[in-house]
């Protein structure tokens, strides 16, 4: 634990470009007394409002809370949503100059109402059409412009499936990274779920390896389709390493080499908003110092086990990981 520690505390020199769909994740909190008379559903008395960070956006959070410095680069609409999340990302000591606004976009904006901490809505306002020409142009450039300017230890694709990210954008990138020797990860969505070929890190969950693979993937015999799949997978796209995690099961990672099922670590289960965003900010920090995989893995796991102990999307911060690792 002591070693876990140690690296822990590394993670203040690592420097990580956040790539993807930044979004608002507001809160509505209230009391639930009474139904409807209109629709057999709760009426919520609201108490408070909170805004957060969501996306990609909650990612560099993330990496932030635990230790190290994030940059993002994202493209946002000129609005009041987008207005508050770079108002937040600077109270959170995060550069925004990265963030592009665009008046062909808008803001992704996420509401969820929650009454007496049950998660009962969520309303979203957004689109997810891919950038047109010359914000695809604008927004490489100004990626390129950090990968050149700014020392990196490693790229993060937070990807949302909202639009930001295009198979030009990310075959130049991980074209670079190649380039410069800089590990990257990837969380996919479906959209450019096959677009990523030889990165370092490939996360996604059990549904989106389902959808991406066009495969069924049965709980009772992951043990035995999980190993096969993603060995395949690896060796078509020249991934070095697979993260999937299995909700309530926990995840399943594996390399080359090796492979491990890692058990979930939540102890009080309140909310898996942001956990995925936890594990991946967790693992490519381990990612960016070359920690072995199953390391890797298991503070991915701790992290995300403690965020879920928390309702809404929050980030894992530095102290509460030790704090869990010390215990």
């Amino acid at each position: 634990m002591k070693n876990y520690i140690s690296k822990i505390e590394s993670f203040k020199n690592i420097h990580v470009l956040v790539i993807g769909d930044v979004m608002l994740d507001e809160y509505v909190w209230g009391k639930v007394e009474r139904i409807s008379p209109e629709a057999p559903i709760p009426i919520v008395s609201i108490e408070r409002r909170e805004e957060r960070l969501g996306g990609a956006a909650n990612v560099a959070l993330n990496i932030k809370t635990l230790g190290a410095e994030p940059v993002i680069c994202s493209i946002i609409g000129n609005d009041m949503h987008g207005q508050s999340l770079k108002k937040m990302c600077k109270k959170e000591n995060i550069t925004t100059e990265g963030i592009l606004v665009s008046k062909h976009r808008t803001t992704t904006n996420k509401t969820r109402i929650i009454g007496h901490s049950q998660h009962l809505l969520r309303v979203d306002d957004e689109m997810d059409t891919i950038l047109n020409a010359d914000d695809e142009k604008m927004f490489l450039s100004s990626i390129k412009h950090e990968l050149t300017h700014k020392k990196m230890d490693a790229i993060l694709f937070e990807d949302y499936d909202k639009g930001c990210i295009t198979d030009k954008i990310i075959h130049e990138v991980i074209r670079l990274a190649t380039k410069k020797n800089i590990p990257v990860a990837v969380d996919p969505k479906h959209r450019n779920f096959m677009n990523y070929a030889g990165v370092s890190l490939f996360k996604p969950n059990l549904k989106e390896l389902s959808i991406g693979l066009k495969t069924d993937i049965p709980q009772n015999k992951l043990s035995t389709i999980l190993p096969l799949l993603c060995k395949k997978f690896m060796q078509k796209q020249k991934i070095n390493a697979m993260m999937v995690t299995l909700s309530e099961l926990g995840m399943f990672v594996i390399n080359q080499e090796e492979s491990y099922y890692i058990p979930t670590q939540v102890h009080d289960l309140a909310d898996v908003s942001g956990a995925g965003d936890t594990v991946i900010a967790t693992a490519t920090l381990c990612l960016a110092m070359n920690m072995k995989l199953y390391d890797m893995a298991y503070l991915a796991n701790i992290a995300a086990g403690i965020v879920c102990e928390k309702v809404g999307v929050v980030p894992i911060y530095k102290k509460e990981l030790v704090q869990k690792l010390s215990s």
